[in-house]
């Protein structure tokens, strides 16, 4: 853990995490239990929920898991009324569920676009939507996590440009709204992360991967613990300040414009 952040730092904080069962969701959850947070856990299977929850118990974090597809308004507004009867208000809520494929817009069905906006778009507006009423104000934070994609057009990714910019506009547009009740708003766009699906769907293969990290100024895939360590300062107290803002953590990736993934499915 980074010694930035002292021991303790969210002791007695609810947060909650939509997509968290791997990858940067679950990173994020874990390093939040790593400070003394409670969290809950998030997504659609049961089994995957399970063993996230396991593998933070097994490190002494406090957390819970409530099933449940965030496309499904009903079924978010029921977790979260059970996440509030069962542990409080929520200090920091996050929006972390997203799907992903890379096809050209010609090769993607309409259903297969559909999907990813429901997941990323309408998944992020049901979460926040559902949540507000359950959030400790002020002093709450609200993060998306979000895409370069949000901002920079990408070849093969015309689903997820799409749905990224609407997440984007949608924590502006919150922040706007909720800051007078004290709610912070934020996005967080993660470059290339190693050891997630994305990246696995996304660079399959080394050359794959060695035409990303072409794009990366750093010349190196990001860390889980890199976006977690951004998600802590943003919700800490020294970030009491921020809102509305969409912060890239991407090594530099964006300075190099959008042909990063031209050598995807290669």
């Amino acid at each position: 853990m980074s010694e930035v952040f002292r021991d303790g730092l969210f002791e007695g904080k609810v947060a909650f995490f939509t997509g968290s069962t791997s990858g940067i969701g679950l990173g994020i959850a874990t390093r939040f239990a790593e400070l003394g947070a409670t969290v809950i856990l998030n997504g659609r299977k049961p089994d995957k929920l399970a063993e996230a929850v396991a593998s933070i118990e097994e490190h002494g974090g406090k957390a819970a898991g409530h099933a449940c597809d965030v496309r499904d308004y009903a079924a978010i507004v029921e977790a979260l009324a059970k996440v509030r009867a069962g542990h409080g208000e929520i200090d920091f809520l996050f929006c972390a569920a997203a799907g992903n494929f890379p096809a050209p817009a010609l090769g993607m069905s309409a259903n297969g676009f559909k999907a990813v906006v429901d997941i990323d778009l309408l998944g992020t507006f049901n979460t926040c939507r559902a949540g507000y009423e359950h959030l400790r104000k002020p002093g709450a934070v609200v993060v998306a996590i979000s895409a370069n994609h949000g901002h920079q057009p990408y070849p093969l990714q015309a689903h997820v440009c799409a749905a990224k910019a609407g997440v984007d506009l949608l924590m502006k547009t919150l922040a706007m709204e909720w800051g007078p009740d004290g709610v912070r708003v934020l996005g967080i766009a993660p470059g290339p992360i190693d050891d997630t699906e994305g990246m696995r769907r996304l660079a399959p293969t080394d050359e794959a991967r060695a035409g990303v990290l072409g794009f990366v100024p750093l010349r190196r895939m990001g860390r889980k613990s890199d976006i977690a360590d951004l998600a802590a300062f943003l919700c800490s107290d020294a970030a009491s300040y921020i809102t509305g803002d969409i912060y890239r953590c991407d090594g530099g990736q964006a300075l190099t414009g959008p042909r990063m993934f031209d050598s995807l499915g290669k």
